[in-house]
């Protein structure tokens, strides 16, 4: 996978780190799409965003820790 663009994010307790970003295909039982992707580096942990989510149309039950399908509003 080809890095796009960089980007400078900032983690919880405020230090910046820069990171390539790219484009990826992603495949779950839920469903399949394409999503940005942060590329790590070695020591980070790897994990779905919540872009990656609500494209998908699936949210995250912090009770359960479950992915469930999001309720659809059109307004």
């Amino acid at each position: 996978m080809s890095p796009k663009r960089s980007v400078t994010f900032t983690l919880a307790d405020g230090t910046p780190v820069e990171r390539q970003v790219s484009e990826c295909h992603i495949a779950l039982p839920q469903g399949e799409s394409h999503t940005p992707v942060i590329l790590g580096e070695p020591g980070d942990e790897p994990l779905i965003g919540v872009v990656t989510l609500e494209i998908l149309g699936l949210v995250l039950n912090p009770f359960t820790r479950a992915l469930q399908p999001m309720r659809m509003l059109l307004v």
